[in-house]
């Protein structure tokens, strides 16, 4: 069986113990992990245990029951909440259950109710979890997905983010048929909309046309070759596979009858832009990219025909560049990298120079753009150019094409040096957040209405992520660290003025001079005017 975290919060301990001894907690499936007074004590429990399940009286000082739920919904909305009260009132019930609490619980209660409860919601906590992890819910719910994950993946796959050993298998999972073809094509199918303006008819049902435009174009493709259709960030986007006697030339010519019938059957003007064809599934990336920009050409070609990328531009027949992919990648290993990714990165973008039949011009632009990338990252972080780039036979490295492998060793020996410097810098950054935040806590714990969320705006961090940055440097919590700062502070103000408790209690960010007191017993041991008078 399942144990699940359980805290109990009431201002009287004696309850508390009782219900502790009184039950036996493993029996039903349960581990109390901590007990609180109050609602406030209960809330800085609640994050350092992470219960599942908390048990709350309705009625406590400084915060009562139903306050502490609406807070623990808006932080913990999967915790389970059980309150105990002693009043039958139906506007108590009902806010309750505005709150979505699990169990409403009139006192007294005895221990055998106590049971029955508790084994109730360890059962909906189990069923909540099974249902989380049921294989066949799991299943039906990614097949009610499948045409997401499918058109996700053809994103990525034209994005070139897929990795080269999984694009086979993903593509037999989602039932794609574009494998084992000659080449690949890839185009762009862009609506004239702006052409549509005097077809009142179809003006009235825009968000039809793009499907009559695909239902046209897969009866016109699917006895001509194998393709993948499905929307990108530039527009419907096809590839075609194109194998057999079939050729690129056949399928443009097929893309441009197309063009036609759309106008002729549908009276909607399209555009069709085809990129280059490729040999390899994993440079469709560069393919679509060349059909993005063969739709540039629009305004110059003209519209509601084909644009062939070939047409419009020169054809290179030898190339060496750095891809947006590539400086992604080195981006990243170099960053957040281990020497080993880094050399691996290094390798593979270096590495592509050996069988590039280019001008020496070409390789040293090449060079140069992996320097660049280099460039950049140590200006972001501040990093001393002079000192990494210090190579006596740096510029040699750079315009000669034959010292290949010098110039790897070069750079993967630098790269791994500033992705040093750069974990060196992160760990002086989050020190020094951590120090910014003490020092704005002592400069405004006197604000009662100082929080983590005023602190993150300050800091321009998330509350979550500056939680665990903050415990994880200090060993304690944001709350307890200011609780800790107001507590010393009224001390000072005990053994050094004549300040009413009130008044300490105000000065130091508690409004409330109870809760104030309560606090600072729990700290102390005394109260402050017994720790005054000591």
């Amino acid at each position: 069986m399942n144990l699940y975290r359980i805290i109990l919060v009431d201002d009287e301990e004696e309850v508390r113990k009782a219900i502790i001894r009184k039950m036996d907690w493993n029996r039903l499936g349960f581990e109390v992990v901590g007990d609180a007074e109050n609602g406030e004590d209960a809330l800085e429990k609640i994050e350092q245990l992470e219960p599942d399940v908390v048990m709350t009286d309705i009625r406590m000082p400084y915060m009562d029951g139903l306050t502490l739920t609406g807070k623990i919904r808006q932080k913990y909305p999967s915790v389970k909440v059980l309150i105990f009260s002693g009043f039958d009132d139906f506007e108590y019930a009902q806010q309750a259950i505005k709150l979505n609490v699990t169990e409403y619980i009139l006192k007294p209660v005895n221990g055998e109710e106590l049971a029955e409860i508790l084994t109730r919601v360890h059962e909906n906590l189990d069923e909540e979890i099974e249902q989380r992890r049921n294989i066949d819910l799991l299943r039906e719910s990614y097949q009610s997905s499948l045409p997401i994950l499918k058109e996700l993946f053809l994103n990525d796959l034209v994005q070139g983010i897929v990795p080269a050993a999984q694009i086979s298998g993903k593509m037999e999972e989602y039932n794609i048929d574009l494998g084992g073809a000659r080449k690949w094509l890839t185009a762009l199918i862009h609506i004239e909309q702006e052409e549509l303006a005097s077809h009142q008819a179809l003006a009235a049902h825009r968000e039809l046309i793009p499907i009559s435009v695909r239902n046209l174009m897969e009866d016109s493709l699917k006895q001509f070759c194998r393709f993948a259709m499905f929307n990108s960030n530039a527009g419907i986007t096809l590839i075609a596979a194109i194998e057999g006697r079939a050729t690129q030339t056949d399928l443009i010519s097929q893309l441009g009858d197309i063009c036609k019938e759309c106008r002729r059957v549908l009276e909607v003007p399209v555009t069709i832009a085809v990129g280059h064809s490729c040999t390899a599934l994993t440079e469709l990336d560069h393919a679509y990219q060349s059909a993005v920009d063969a739709l540039g050409y629009k305004a110059i070609v003209g519209t509601g025909s084909t644009i062939y990328i070939n047409d419009v531009e020169p054809v290179s027949r030898g190339k060496l560049q750095m891809e947006p992919k590539d400086e992604t990648d080195l981006s990243a290993a170099i960053k957040f990298g281990s020497q080993e990714t880094i050399r691996s990165v290094v390798h593979e973008i270096v590495g592509r120079m050996d069988g590039a039949k280019v001008h020496a011009r070409q390789y040293q632009a090449y060079k140069m753009s992996m320097v660049n990338c280099m460039i950049q990252l140590a200006q972001q972080y501040d990093l001393n150019l002079g000192a990494l780039l210090k190579h006596d036979q740096y510029m040699e490295l750079l315009a000669d094409a034959e010292r290949r492998e010098e110039f790897e060793a070069w750079y993967s020996a630098t790269a791994i040096q500033m992705n040093e410097q750069m974990n060196k810098a992160r760990d002086n950054t989050t020190r020094k957040v951590i120090l910014e935040a003490q020092q704005y806590i002592q400069d405004h714990y006197q604000d009662p209405e100082l929080s983590i969320e005023v602190i993150c705006r300050e800091l321009h961090m998330s509350p979550a992520y500056f939680s665990t940055l903050f415990r994880r440097q200090t060993g304690q919590t944001c709350v307890a660290y200011l609780t800790e700062v107001r507590l010393n502070k009224a001390v000072e103000l005990l053994n050094e003025t004549k300040d009413k408790t009130y008044v300490i209690a105000q000065k130091v960010g508690y409004q409330e001079q109870n809760y104030f007191s309560y606090v600072f017993k729990k700290k102390f041991g005394v109260s402050p005017t017994k720790f005054r008078g000591a």
